[in-house]
């Protein structure tokens, strides 16, 4: 990865692949040489935001860049009214998030997903209307919560898969979907995942195909490479935040996210091995 840029873009748990990267690569010590790079990807705290879309580091000493841009549903939004603070948001299912068209050229790796975003609560609470060719969606199979995603996962992979040619170094992954862990219940009805047992439903996955079949679908015919993560990391319903994370609220369990160290190490050790 020498003189090379590893981008992470996708939803909270692209975010986690990212950090636990980070972490292996500093061998978790704080490390005063790593430089952050962040502005020089427009990845800078907003007035009134919480943090910034992302983050991006370099490693002085071999000149690698990586970095993470928090896009959850990997598909391009613009305000509808740019004037009215409380705007809905034009969510284009056919259109690359607007950083990934500016910064592809610079990037070496690229590691794409999403899929924990696409439900009618996190549209609704984000304001995200659905948008085809540029004009409000009419197609009622496209306005299904599944299509709609379907299409944006198909569109993002064949937009990039279209300007591989020009960057012939770029490799190109669309990561499979993280599985959710939530036992008696959801996330908002007392589900929980506080086994400490590892490997306790069974310790080897023999599928030949991939359990998200959407994304396997999506990458066939393209030079965009499945990293496939899901049956491996089914098997680990230990490896959840669950109960243990630092502001919970009680009786509720973060069975969709992961500690770290842990399983999402994992994913990035395959993803070095198809590098």
């Amino acid at each position: 990865m020498e003189n090379k840029t590893l981008a992470f873009i996708g939803d909270s748990l692209g975010r986690q692949q990212f950090q636990s990267l980070m972490c292996m690569i500093t061998g978790g010590e704080d490390r005063p040489d790593v430089l952050d790079v962040g502005r020089d990807y427009g990845l800078v705290k907003a007035r009134h935001a919480v943090r910034p879309d992302g983050w991006a580091y370099r490693f002085p000493r071999t000149q690698t860049t990586i970095l993470y841009y928090w896009s959850a549903s990997l598909c391009n939004l613009t305000p509808i009214n740019a004037s009215n603070p409380l705007t809905d948001y034009a969510m284009h299912l056919d259109r690359p998030p607007a950083f990934l068209s500016r910064f592809l050229p610079r990037f070496d790796v690229l590691v794409l997903n999403t899929g924990h975003h696409w439900n009618r609560g996190k549209l609704n609470a984000n304001r995200w209307v659905m948008y085809v060719d540029g004009v409000p969606n009419t197609n009622r199979k496209i306005a299904d919560i599944n299509g709609a995603k379907n299409l944006t996962i198909h569109s993002i992979i064949k937009w990039v898969d279209s300007q591989l040619p020009k960057y012939p170094g770029l490799k190109a992954f669309y990561r499979s979907i993280s599985p959710r862990h939530f036992f008696n219940g959801d996330w908002n009805t007392g589900g929980t995942c506080d086994n400490t047992t590892p490997l306790s439903g069974g310790k080897e996955v023999l599928q030949d195909e991939s359990s998200d079949a959407g994304a396997a679908e999506a990458v066939k015919g393209t030079a965009v490479k499945l990293l496939d993560i899901t049956a491996l990391s089914q098997l680990r319903d230990e490896g959840h935040i669950s109960r243990y994370s630092i502001k919970s609220t009680p009786g509720v369990q973060d069975c969709l996210h992961w500690c770290l160290p842990g399983v999402p190490d994992t994913w990035n050790e395959v993803l070095f091995a198809q590098l």
